[in-house]
């Protein structure tokens, strides 16, 4: 085994009847890094983070995460991670503080420690201002800052977001993005479940494009532009039959480009 990766699947096999959703996917995530498993919907994304976070049993492989193997080890992997799904995981009937307090009180925190606990994550996720209301009151990019918050209540090494950003708007979205790259850039290693090219390329430093329960590429976002890059318009040539439409071309490439 690798020591230096935080996630490390080989061979990753899971099946529903007849139906193979994963089928021999490779995964490698250095600790303290971002990966992206980029693909469509009914990729296998969302299957392969519920075999990582221990909610579901492969069928095949090996699977390693924090160092802890997923069918023999759950308990210890559950204790490493954090996972933000693609359903917030809030209660819309309590507070923000309620639902951060009783997250607390999951992971065996003391009154006094879940107290300081919701409170720095509050602040960190700029949430003290609504954080006594109900968080039915709260705008949908709030909900998804508390959803990640809870998360990181029992200071995971390893976190899970599968499609953390999907329905939020623009600038809720940059919030996040912000917020991903603050816990790498304190440790914590991530992986990210996307179907956006964009979010993939400005967060990942490594991403994995999944298709059809099989990796069909992997690689940093540059390498993955570089050996898919489409031609530029410097490589396209037009031949007129009449020269009387020349100038509708003309404008029409200047429209494009």
């Amino acid at each position: 085994m690798t020591t230096d990766l935080a996630v490390d699947v080989r061979g990753l096999r899971k099946s529903y009847g007849d139906h193979s959703v994963l089928d021999g996917v490779d995964l490698a995530v250095p600790a303290g890094t971002v990966t992206a498993l980029l693909g469509p919907n009914g990729a296998g994304k969302t299957t392969t983070v519920g075999i990582l976070s221990t909610l579901l049993r492969p069928d095949g492989g090996t699977v390693r995460v924090a160092g802890h193997d997923v069918v023999a080890q759950p308990e210890a992997v559950r204790a490493a991670i954090g996972v933000t799904g693609q359903v917030s995981a809030v209660d819309d009937l309590l507070t923000g503080t309620e639902n951060l307090r009783i997250v607390a009180s999951l992971h065996h925190l003391g009154r006094r420690e879940a107290r300081e606990r919701a409170d720095a994550l509050l602040e960190r996720f700029d949430l003290v201002a609504a954080a006594g209301k109900p968080v039915s009151t709260w705008s949908g990019g709030m909900r998804r800052r508390l959803d990640l918050a809870m998360t990181l209540v029992g200071s995971p090494s390893v976190v899970f977001l599968d499609e953390p950003t999907t329905g939020l708007d623009p600038r809720s979205r940059r919030a996040l993005w912000g917020e991903v790259r603050a816990l790498v850039a304190g440790g914590t290693t991530i992986l990210l479940t996307t179907q956006y090219l964009e979010e993939a390329d400005r967060l990942a430093d490594a991403v994995a494009v999944l298709d059809g329960g099989r990796v069909v590429a992997q690689g940093s976002p540059a390498e993955l532009k570089s050996a898919h890059q489409a031609g530029s318009l410097d490589d396209v040539f037009l031949r007129l039959t009449d020269p009387s439409t020349l100038s509708t071309a003309e404008q029409s490439t200047e429209e494009v480009a």
